[in-house]
């Protein structure tokens, strides 16, 4: 599964009784680097050394000239939003943020898209500014966007 969407594992099991649940994000051969980068308070893309473009969520090839030869580059995560969605419902007993949130399309400086949530999520607006910011979860760190321009 794609670092965008990665797989969510359940960590406890199924006990009687209502216990709570943990989900955390698995990562893969292709998504290690993404999760890696923001345990160390990075953002890190896939770049093609063949046409130079940056791209997310990492890839087998590049998905814009299918060259091959790509490497892991850390990138500012500063950038503007494309578009959002506001949640305000739950989709799941599990979440790991309780509604209401924003889910965005940020078009990073660096060149390529990402997705993340931004806090607070009341600042939401298309062509707002957002820099990066980090949120430690039970075993793994979230990437989320907060108002604001690079220093």
């Amino acid at each position: 599964m794609p670092a965008w969407a990665p797989a969510m594992v359940d960590t406890t099991d199924d006990a009687p009784g209502g216990e709570a649940v943990t989900i955390r994000p698995e990562s893969d051969l292709h998504s290690n680097a993404f999760w890696a980068g923001l345990r160390r308070r990075q953002v890190v893309v896939g770049r093609c050394l063949d046409c130079q473009r940056d791209f997310f969520p990492r890839l087998p090839t590049c998905p814009r000239c299918g060259g091959r030869r790509l490497v892991d580059e850390t990138v500012s995560g500063a950038g503007t939003v494309y578009s959002w969605v506001r949640v305000h419902r739950a989709l799941g007993d599990s979440s790991v943020v309780e509604p209401p949130y924003v889910v965005a399309t940020i078009d990073l400086d660096d060149g390529c898209r990402m997705f993340g949530r931004i806090e607070p999520h009341q600042s939401a607006a298309i062509g707002l500014a957002v820099t990066p910011a980090f949120v430690d979860h039970d075993g793994w760190t979230e990437l989320v966007f907060a108002p604001g321009s690079p220093e």
